[in-house]
C-alpha cells in the first residue's frame, strides 16, 4: 500500500490560489483575471 504524502510547497500566493472556476472535464483551475495580470506583470518585470 502506498501512502499519500503531504505536498511540500505552499501555493497560497500562486496565480491559481484565487481560483475563479474550474473546467468541468479536465478539472483545470481558472484563476481570477487580477491574478493573471499580476503573474504577467511579475514575469515581465523579472525578464533578463
Amino acid at each position: 500500500m502506498v501512502k499519500k504524502r503531504q505536498p511540500v510547497e505552499k501555493h497560497d500566493t500562486a496565480a491559481w490560489a484565487n481560483i475563479k472556476k474550474t473546467k468541468p472535464e479536465s478539472n483545470v483551475p481558472i484563476p481570477d483575471i487580477i491574478d493573471v495580470e499580476n503573474a504577467k506583470e511579475y514575469v515581465e518585470e523579472n525578464k533578463k
